[in-house]
């Protein structure tokens, strides 16, 4: 796990993002992130759908820009950057998404899929194609001759791992995950995250990885932040998620059925509906489904602070472990 002196590869600074909807109406996705993520290692962003993860990851992407805030990576605000600038940025961010089958274009050759970034960055020639391709196929434990085939020749597993091949090509700095592996079956995404593991030792990768599946990323993040409603709730190093305290973090916790956890252990569903991103009620955004909360809940809306080194909560209230 990371200690204080891990140098971070990107600051995200006061980052909101905001909707403009008819009516005058205003939908804000994410509301005042500040994140730090460290070099080489992996950070978590986990939460319910419609908490505002992706919408987060699509900022940091710039494929949807922060309507306020700050961005540093490499020095610069990469919030402001446009035209050749951006597209350079590209270079050093890249992306896997959740579906790799809507990513690609099916009358591709997989060998045309994962060295289409070099040939746009004019990093190598046509006559390179292949070579390179067998290359990036073999890191990512693919047989060679896949390079021949189309992506709808292959499993969910394979075509995700030709998705991830295709963002190492570049050999970017970061590679943002969005939800990676929730499409694939149990066994699949075992191997999908040891490998994306195994890179990431082997190359320094730093990645972000976005997911609904809080045990799932507590598995392998070194970090991790918890969204609920567009605000960051808690943030923790990813080996000590048993000492959660916030009341959604646990709530997350408390309702993941394991077959380590044994008969007599009781799986809690987290009860309540998620109110309308259209209206947050004032105060604490989770004070509808919390079982913890009192009358300031209502009326105030907790800062994210931190209680111990590496970890900070936005709640009133910390459930003691």
């Amino acid at each position: 796990m990371p200690d204080e002196n891990t140098e971070n590869i990107m600051e995200i600074k006061n980052l909101t993002k905001k909707f403009f909807l008819d009516g005058d109406k205003v939908l804000t996705a994410c509301d005042n992130i500040n994140l730090s993520i460290p070099r080489g290692k992996t950070f978590g962003i986990v939460g319910e759908s419609g908490c505002g993860k992706s919408t987060l990851l699509k900022a940091i992407m710039n494929i949807d820009p922060a309507t306020e805030g700050e961005i540093i990576f490499n020095g610069r605000d990469i919030v402001k950057l446009k035209g050749e600038e951006l597209r350079q940025n590209y270079r050093h961010i890249q992306l896997v998404f959740q579906d790799p089958t809507a990513a690609f274009n099916p009358k591709m050759k997989v060998k045309d899929i994962v060295t289409e970034p070099l040939i746009n960055f004019n990093l190598i020639k046509k006559s390179e194609v292949n070579e390179k391709a067998r290359e990036l196929l073999k890191q990512t434990e693919l047989p060679e001759d896949f390079a021949e085939r189309y992506p709808h020749n292959m499993s969910g597993g394979q075509r995700q791992r030709v998705a991830i091949a295709r963002a190492l090509a570049l050999e970017p700095e970061i590679i943002a995950c969005d939800e990676a592996t929730s499409a694939l079956d149990v066994s699949v995404q075992d191997t999908i995250i040891k490998l994306l593991v195994k890179l990431q030792k082997e190359k320094g990768f730093t990645y972000i990885f976005i997911c609904h599946d809080l045990a799932l990323v507590s598995l392998f993040a070194h970090k991790m932040a918890v969204m609920y409603l567009g605000n960051i709730v808690e943030k923790i190093d990813g080996d000590k998620l048993q000492y959660a305290k916030h009341p959604y973090t646990r709530a997350l916790l408390n309702s993941v059925f394991s077959i380590d956890s044994g008969k007599n252990k009781e799986v809690k569903v987290l009860e309540g509906e998620i109110p309308s991103p259209l209206n947050i009620p004032v105060g604490c955004p989770f004070q509808n489904r919390c079982a913890y909360k009192k009358e300031i809940c209502a009326k105030e809306k907790p800062k994210l602070e931190e209680i111990e080194p590496n970890h900070s909560v936005a709640c009133f209230f910390p459930i003691n472990n």
